[in-house]
């Protein structure tokens, strides 16, 4: 295979892998602190649909990313609260807010997102070719042209590692999910980490739903998430809660995106529909042979004494 359709393919499979190692990376905030999130596809859906909305009203792509984190994190505190406060079920409560995003931008959409009032997309962000370093033959096409988003989710990684594994706020964090008690034994205070890292979490999925408004489609869809949220969670989990880990899982599944997208441009006459099971196929194969232990107080609420 020519070198350059190669390039090309491991381009877009950093692209498509955006949204999924985001969405893990927010899902390793709440888990790792001991908070189950399966919301992390209404999260993604409701910052999509907001970023998409403000952008398209205000003519301004950087107060929609603004909105679509903001809506994500409000998603997370909602969770949070009735998760951690009023210690409902957390698979229901991550269940619940997944009804509630699908419903209400669904709704939103009817509404203010086709004509005749809605005023035009605001577009989509640039591809940001590197200087000197986009122009390596292979690898700068592969790693230094894409769009700021992209790069912000590659910068990320090695940041929420170090976070994770090097700072007091990433012990503190493991602390919590491991053994709340023995945390709160020394003076952490276990209710507060859980809720910064829920809501830290509802931030990056935030940005993860604003990469498929604002820089893969430049409007919103119903229902556009399709799915990707669930398969975040399935790298957060394939990649055992490690940062690197997450990554590494999402490139998996972004190649299996690239290829069906790259076959469906070049053998139209292959069913459209048998290429896009592949990541969720991939999925379901993850699932079943990779079984990680979780944190140890995963879904656990905590009683303060």
């Amino acid at each position: 295979m020519d070198l350059v359709i190669i390039a090309g393919l491991l381009q877009l499979t950093i692209a498509t892998a955006t949204p999924i190692a985001l969405g893990a990376y927010g899902g390793l905030f709440c888990e790792r602190s001991g908070v189950v999130n399966i919301a992390i596809e209404g999260m993604m859906l409701m910052a999509a649909m907001m970023g998409a909305f403000v952008s398209g009203y205000t003519g301004s792509l950087a107060l929609g990313i603004l909105a679509g984190l903001l809506s994500g994190g409000l998603m997370a505190a909602l969770h949070a609260v009735v998760s951690i406060r009023f210690k409902t079920d957390q698979i229901i409560s991550g269940t619940v807010i997944n009804i509630l995003a699908a419903g209400l931008t669904a709704h939103i959409y009817q509404v203010f997102l086709v004509p005749p009032r809605w005023p035009g997309s605001a577009g989509t962000f640039p591809e940001l070719p590197i200087p000197v370093l986009s122009e390596i033959p292979f690898i700068g096409t592969v790693l230094f042209s894409h769009q700021p988003v992209v790069y912000l989710m590659l910068i990320l990684t090695f940041v929420i590692h170090y976070i994770l594994f090097y700072t007091p706020w990433g012990l503190r964090m493991r602390a919590v999910g491991e053994h709340p008690k023995a945390a709160d034994t020394l003076g952490i205070n276990v209710h507060f980490t859980r809720y910064a890292n829920v809501i830290i979490g509802g931030l990056l999925a935030g940005l993860a739903g604003v990469w498929l408004s604002l820089e893969w489609v430049g409007t919103f869809n119903i229902n556009m998430t399709n799915g990707r949220g669930f398969i975040a969670l399935a790298a957060l989990i394939f990649g055992r809660w490690t940062p690197f880990g997450a990554f590494g899982a999402a490139l998996l599944f972004g190649l299996a995106n690239a290829i069906q997208i790259r076959t469906q441009t070049l053998n139209p006459d292959i069913p459209a529909e048998f290429l896009q099971m592949l990541p969720y196929v991939l999925t379901i194969v993850v699932a079943t042979i990779r079984r990680p232990i979780p944190p140890a107080a995963i879904g656990q609420p905590y009683e303060l004494e």
